[in-house]
């Protein structure tokens, strides 16, 4: 009998030991979080990497060209695709994307785990995009404190959205939108001027990144979509160099 006993208090010191364990291990992984959310929190603002980038463009660009680019954001303004895109209160469009590596993804099946943060970029090439990815990738761990997972959509062929991804080192679903057919379903899709596609075909072959020449791009916008499939957040600018702050997002997934 004393044996027994003695046994059963083993199991039960055992059993609390494990408890305590967990329960720390849980404590620090816990922590671990709050520190990188503060860290991410503390980083310098999306806004402010994207004034300085607009700032040195204006300092090095030609007076012709800057005024083909403030012409190209004017005629975006006037065509009325803020107002004809998807908004808040809209179910958002569902889909079925491959990703670099061949995989497909579907929309429905993503909001099953949780929210999504859906964003699109025009592509590696454009500089305000790759400081964008890097910002979200930096808000990636408080989207996911959140139950949210991110979503970035390109109208890049596969192997040049890899080579962004590989790039900028994201850790999230990138989905070649061929043709902008899923981005002309949220309604945000317009074509280039003449002047702007002509620079970016010369300076960097935009056709050859999207596979056609039909010289159309996604407008930067950012939805956040909760899971029954209806959007709560939408960004949508005229202006490309504008962009969703991932603070921001984060303030709104916190309030689903």
């Amino acid at each position: 009998m004393k044996k027994k006993h003695l046994l059963k208090m083993s199991v039960i010191v055992l059993f609390a030991v494990a408890c305590k364990n967990n329960t720390e291990k849980s404590e620090k992984q816990q922590t671990e979080v709050e520190a990188k959310a503060q860290e991410t929190t503390s980083a310098t603002p999306l806004k402010d990497a994207l004034e300085a980038r607009k700032k040195d463009f204006a300092a090095k660009a030609d007076e012709q060209k800057k005024q083909i680019y403030k012409e190209g954001i004017e005629a975006v303004a006037k065509s009325g695709i803020i107002t004809q895109a998807k908004n808040v209160g809209d179910i958002a469009p569902d889909f079925t994307l491959t990703n670099a590596t061949g995989d497909s993804i579907k929309l429905q099946e993503l909001l099953k785990e949780g929210p999504i943060v859906l964003t699109w970029y025009r592509g590696g090439w454009c500089p305000y995009c790759n400081l964008t990815l890097k910002q979200l990738q930096n808000e990636l761990p408080n989207f996911k404190a959140n139950g949210a997972n991110l979503v970035a959509l390109t109208p890049e062929l596969p192997d040049k959205s890899l080579s962004t991804t590989e790039k900028n080192e994201l850790d999230f679903h990138v989905l070649s939108d061929i043709d902008n057919k899923i981005a002309k379903e949220y309604g945000i899709v317009f074509k280039l001027t003449d002047e702007v596609a002509d620079i970016y075909n010369k300076s960097f072959g935009v056709d050859t990144y999207n596979g056609n020449d039909k010289n159309e791009l996604p407008l930067a916008a950012t939805y956040i979509i909760n899971k029954e499939g209806k959007i709560i957040y939408a960004f949508l600018d005229a202006d490309y160099r504008n962009r969703a702050e991932p603070s921001e997002l984060t303030k709104v997934l916190k309030n689903i």
